[in-house]
């Protein structure tokens, strides 16, 4: 029995023309990572007000208790347990330990950014009689009595003074940090572990024993004076384990891959670690100079030891006592005046000022160009 085979029909190709767009693609719509959802949204305000609502119960009404920080404390609690027993109905148990994780961070940064704005607007409210006199800032205290109207004197010298004691040892304390630093990454050896140690050991140490050491080092034996000279030394010895640190921990974060590349262009050691790591980690280095201001600026009790105060301008810091702020300070809140203690805070609100201001200029002149552009 013989099969009859069909005619094969062949199909025509069909070309699109040559100008034809081509077929248009589907647009990719890339998937958000982060983000909340309004379920999620939903979840932390009920939340928040189931808690507040069982807490109101259960600290005012069943237990009898009073007092703010209490119930803002139990109000904290509480939310965490009812945001956790939400969360559980739906999702599993790694995603309810993750939201109550996320709850405890939050909750902590919130403790502490409500701590510092309190700080800060505590002494800017209590400083505030004196801030908005215009002889608060240029005048000194020569002549004027701690009960004298907040019209006569200011804190002008106590400003002048800081910024020569701050100036001096910045000198001072920002190579000797830095070459610290770029011995303990780039040079290395037996005696890294050891400078490694000692900078740690004296970042842990109290700020007085650095006046401890000026005045009995320099003071006694040497018979130095007290003056702004030696206030600058004992601020050096606070700034330059803070700098070193800082600036040893930015150094480690540069790539060793441009290190290897400027060494292989033929550059020695020295030349790479000057034109290519200090480059490169130029705004950690102005962010560990910003953390030795700082900490230098508010210092008070190596300035008690090796600095006398004073109530006038003095712009020799070889000579004679010179004022600061942090002494302007700590005797103004100690004084029994209302008016001296009003100064005192205001320039409190002074050194704050001033420090922010020292910061965002740092930070501006030390950021990146390429991103810059």
């Amino acid at each position: 029995m013989t099969t009859m085979q069909l005619p094969r029909i062949e199909q025509p190709v069909v070309t699109p023309p040559v100008d034809a767009p081509p077929s248009p693609t589907p647009k990719e719509i890339p998937r958000k990572i982060r983000g909340v959802s309004f379920e999620e949204r939903g979840a932390l305000v009920g939340s928040m007000a189931a808690a507040l609502a069982a807490d109101w119960l259960i600290y005012e009404r069943l237990l009898s208790f009073t007092g703010k920080l209490g119930f803002t404390v139990c109000w904290y609690l509480l939310f965490l347990v009812v945001h956790a027993a939400i969360t559980a109905l739906e999702f599993p148990r790694p995603i309810v330990v993750d939201r109550v994780a996320t709850g405890v961070v939050y909750g902590g940064a919130a403790i502490v950014g409500m701590a510092v704005a309190s700080t800060v607007i505590f002494t800017f409210i209590k400083g505030w009689p004196a801030l908005h006199h215009l002889n608060f800032y240029v005048d000194d205290m020569a002549g004027v009595r701690p009960s004298s109207p907040l019209t006569k004197g200011g804190v002008g010298h106590a400003v002048l003074g800081t910024f020569i004691q701050i100036g001096i040892a910045v000198v001072l304390s920002l190579p000797l940090g830095i070459a610290t630093a770029v011995y303990m990454t780039e040079v290395g050896g037996r005696m890294s572990k050891t400078v490694r140690t000692v900078i740690e050991a004296m970042t842990a140490l109290p700020d007085i024993l650095a006046g401890l050491f000026v005045y009995v080092l320099l003071v006694v034996n040497f018979q130095m004076p007290k003056d702004g000279f030696a206030v600058s030394l004992a601020l050096a010895v606070t700034m330059v384990p803070i700098i070193a640190r800082s600036a040893e921990v930015t150094l480690r974060v540069v790539p060793g891959g441009l290190r290897e590349a400027g060494l292989a262009l033929g550059a020695s050691q020295w030349q790479v670690v000057r034109r290519v790591v200090l480059p490169t980690a130029r705004s950690g280095l102005a962010t560990a100079l910003i953390l030795g201001v700082a900490r230098a600026a508010g210092e008070t009790a190596p300035l008690l030891i090796v600095s006398g105060a004073s109530t006038f301008f003095n712009k020799d810091p070889f000579h004679h006592n010179m004022n600061s702020l942090p002494l302007y300070i700590y005797f103004g809140v100690r004084s029994p005046e209302k008016l001296y203690i009003e100064r005192g805070y205001g320039a409190a609100a002074l050194l704050l000022t001033i420090v922010l201001i020292l910061f965002t200029l740092t930070r501006f002149l030390a950021r990146d160009k390429v991103r810059s552009r």
